[in-house]
């Protein structure tokens, strides 16, 4: 399998790859499908939903074996964390504050980086999912906002089978090696919201376009009818950030 440059040369990622593929493959087997549409090179922005607190190791991992450098952007709270916080800004993850301001400087320096021909990891609904039976719920816009203002490819991504190592606020099981699945959708065509790249309305039709291409590959993935609307969490009486109360 070709690798980019980015995975080839020396760098933080190869220490760090080391300890986590080895670390990762004790709790899973990862199945990949659709490699082909992660970009060998050059800038993109890669879209995956989010069901447990363990699936950005398989994320990462996932797009390591298929030859790319895994970058998030990440809460800035997780960047004052001793080791991790090191380790985030070696691999030039991105931080993102809460406030709205901070957040479109943080949205200006993803885009720095995917001028610069680096992949970068958005979770769409910037949380764990709210949705009970844990299909995605609605989306927010950070993820089309960085792809239509970078002009950049979105690939949308599904995984399944990591709610099994760890449920969504659980607790670790182990020893347990379970089957996830992670599938890279072809990227999602934005050439119709391209006039309009930043108006609300437009970023709001292109997320909800993602969001339901991302719950039609989970429902492939796991045999079964996605719901027709997504989950929206102000209709339930949750907050959209933090740990969810049951």
């Amino acid at each position: 399998m070709a690798v980019s440059p980015e995975k080839s040369r020396p760098s933080a990622f190869w220490p760090l790859a080391a300890i986590v593929v080895p670390l990762v493959g004790l709790f899973a087997r990862i199945e990949m499908r659709g490699v082909e549409n992660l970009p060998r090179e050059g800038a993109y922005v890669l879209a995956p939903n989010h069901n447990s607190e363990f699936d950005p190791l398989v994320v990462a991992v996932a797009v390591w074996r298929a030859g790319r450098a895994p970058r998030f952007l990440a809460k800035e709270s997780l960047f004052r964390v001793p080791v991790l916080g090191a380790a985030l800004r070696a691999t030039g993850m991105v931080p993102v504050p809460r406030t709205s301001t901070s957040a479109n400087q943080s949205i200006t320096a993803a885009q720095e980086i995917a001028r610069d021909g680096r992949g970068v990891i958005v979770y769409p609904e910037g949380t764990l999912t709210r949705d009970p039976e844990l299909w995605p719920m609605r989306g927010k816009t950070g993820a089309v906002r960085l792809a239509l203002g970078g002009d950049l490819p979105l690939i949308p991504m599904a995984q399944w089978g990591v709610q099994e190592i760890l449920p969504r606020y659980g607790k670790l099981r182990f020893p347990r090696r379970s089957r996830v699945i992670v599938e890279f959708g072809p990227a999602i065509d934005l050439s119709e919201h391209l006039a309009t790249p930043l108006q609300p309305a437009t970023l709001t039709r292109a997320t909800d376009t993602l969001m339901a291409r991302i719950a039609e590959m989970l429902s492939g993935l796991r045999g079964l009818a996605a719901p027709a609307e997504r989950w929206n969490p102000s209709q339930h009486g949750q907050n959209e950030t933090g740990r969810l109360e049951s």
